[in-house]
């Protein structure tokens, strides 16, 4: 140690890592990203706060983790009010970013990374050293007509390209799984990379049990809360196996499991990883996260978009359109019903890998030394 500060290995690179605190979902698909670097010979550091820096230790409790102050975006509990009630934030996010870029110009000094990865947080850029802004949303779905979704495009861009590079989470091909998302007609004037599905998940080649399912509750409240509800409604009257994740890692309040039900918090990615390769149908938001996890590992999903977030409305749309995955508005979510649309669903088989990211974090870590 060095005036308190760990010494810099002058053979390792460096790289802090820092996901935005919208949901646990840009928590979850920096894990690969993170082992990934690790086993490339990085010094990772990390930076969050909240459920995300809880989720972090736990997947990560022998890296370093600076405090970061997350966005704190707040959701309306009417879907009709989401739009105005982000765009009533846009000040306040605004602040927010100019605040991280101060804060990554003060630890810089500190710390003097070699470089910067940010999950969606556009403050976290440097004059000096290479910023990498991970995003697979190049276009942001509005709700409020194409115009409104022209004018943040061109207000998105302008943060994107004060970054080094820009890394998308998707297939280049075929509209990917984003769609015109992460495709869009024009993208950004800095050097942009489909880096394929982050997931954090392997196949395990383990047998799927029959009729069980994985449900995952995530996101921001109130909506999370209500689907809760709906589920525990539903999931006391299934006669199979079933486990409940309710995305819930800071909570110290616990609902008991009975029978075959199984109900947790929050499980951490080894054991959540085996419970979706058993899982025969799994149930869950369409999360982006969650939607690169549940295809790598090739698995028949329900996906209830949180209501008013148009990005999951979307994506649950396009995914089923593709024949991808069923999509179901959650005021109409009943789970017996929906397990019957999806038996009756024609799923193309879907199983995609990523063997591309670990030669191209080395050859990332090359560039930096």
């Amino acid at each position: 140690m060095k005036g308190g500060l760990p010494v810099k290995n002058k053979e390792k690179c460096r790289i802090l890592v820092a996901p935005l605190d919208w949901g646990l979902g840009h928590a979850t698909r920096c894990i690969p990203l993170i082992r990934g670097l690790i086993n490339a010979g990085a010094e990772l550091w990390l930076a969050a706060e909240g459920p995300q820096e809880t989720l972090l230790r736990t997947e990560f409790p022998q890296l370093p983790l600076l405090p970061l102050k997350g966005y704190g975006i707040r959701y309306s509990r009417s879907p009709r009010g989401m739009s105005w009630k982000i765009l009533a934030q846009v000040p306040g996010i605004k602040k927010a970013i100019k605040a991280e870029n101060q804060w990554l110009k003060k630890v810089q000094q500190e710390y003097s990374f070699d470089a910067v990865i940010s999950d969606n947080r556009y403050g976290l850029h440097h004059p000096d050293i290479p910023c990498i802004l991970i995003t697979h949303q190049l276009l942001i779905r509005t709700g409020m007509g194409s115009w409104t979704e022209k004018i943040l495009q061109k207000w998105n861009y302008k943060f994107i390209e004060k970054f080094s590079a820009c890394w998308i989470p998707d297939l280049q091909e075929n509209g990917g799984i984003a769609g015109e998302l992460s495709h869009p007609e024009k993208l950004p004037a800095i050097p942009v990379r489909y880096i394929g599905l982050l997931s954090r998940f392997t196949d395990l080649s383990v047998p799927v049990k029959k009729n069980k399912l994985l449900i995952i509750l995530s996101g921001p409240e109130p909506q999370r809360s209500i689907l809760e509800e709906m589920v525990f409604r539903d999931i006391a009257h299934y006669t199979a196996a079933a486990t409940v994740v309710r995305g819930l890692p800071s909570s110290r309040t616990h609902v008991p499991s009975t029978g075959m039900i199984q109900i947790y918090n929050h499980l951490e990615a080894d054991t959540l990883n085996r419970e979706m390769n058993e899982a025969d149908l799994v149930i869950a938001r369409s999360g982006y996260s969650t939607i690169m996890d549940a295809f790598r590992l090739g698995k028949k999903c329900i996906f209830i978009p949180t209501p008013g977030q148009t990005e999951q409305e979307y994506l649950g749309r396009y995914l089923q359109e593709k024949k991808l995955s069923v999509a179901v508005v959650q005021q109409n979510f009943h789970l017996e019903k929906a397990i019957t649309t999806a038996e009756n669903f024609e799923y193309k088989d879907l199983r995609i890998g990523n063997d591309l990211l670990d030669e191209m974090l080395k050859q990332f870590l090359g560039s930096l030394k």
